[in-house]
């Protein structure tokens, strides 16, 4: 054990310490009290706890510093009083066991477990191919087919159906609805874009599907109507 002990000091040199004691947190109680440090620890100056703390590579066991055991293919992490498994390996009691992935897979971005290819799925810890319909692709997700249709096309059960837009209409990526909207100055009319009839004294409104009045002419069925003050 090493003991911390408060110098011997002049009337002067007591003054002065006691205003850093004031000033500084922690150095009054570092250099007032004497401390008993462990072997493989250092003084922290705190004013509670221990005022101790273990070196790296030791954890704090009672009154005591201990050596952390280090299995093969561990590191100490960042704190330096627990360790981590290496990359390719996962922890298992005390030991650091070999990741074995199967074909088709990679050790994942955390390194302790595997994930299969993109395009292949696990089933029963292997990685089989997802079955991809023409016109589509593979995806990353882990639930539901694990493919997407491509840009034109609609998932219908297991196939890739072509989307078909109609005159004076454009591709939309909504999941929902037909796949296509009509352009401004249309409306949808059954699986047809029909043109907008604007009347007298309307314009087209702000989606462009439809029209409105100007002011201060009001809707009145298929025309624009002045209000009765203004006739």
């Amino acid at each position: 054990m090493r003991t911390l002990q408060r110098p011997n000091a002049s009337r002067a040199g007591l003054s002065l310490w006691m205003s850093l004691a004031f000033a500084i947190p922690g150095i009054g109680y570092a250099q007032d009290v004497a401390v008993d440090l462990p072997s493989n620890s250092y003084a922290t100056g705190a004013r509670y706890g221990s005022a101790w703390e273990c070196n790296r590579g030791y954890r704090e066991n009672a009154d005591a510093c201990v050596a952390v055991p280090i299995p093969q293919h561990a590191y100490l992490t960042a704190f330096g009083d627990e360790w981590k498994c290496e990359r390719g390996y996962r922890k298992s009691k005390e030991a650091c066991l070999s990741i074995e992935n199967p074909a088709n897979s990679y050790i994942n971005v955390v390194g302790d477990s595997w994930t299969c290819d993109r395009g292949y799925r696990e089933v029963e810890k292997k990685c089989v191919a997802i079955a991809v319909p023409p016109n589509g692709y593979a995806t990353n997700a882990t639930y539901g087919t694990g493919w997407s249709c491509e840009r034109g096309y609609r998932a219908t059960g297991d196939s890739c159906v072509i989307i078909t837009v109609p005159a004076n209409g454009y591709l939309v990526d909504a999941s929902y609805g037909p796949g296509w909207e009509c352009n401004r100055g249309y409306r949808e009319v059954s699986a047809d874009c029909i043109a907008v009839e604007v009347p007298q004294f309307g314009h087209l409104d702000y989606s462009g599907n439809s029209w409105d009045c100007d002011r201060p002419y009001r809707k009145q069925q298929d025309r624009c109507e002045a209000p009765a003050s203004s006739r």
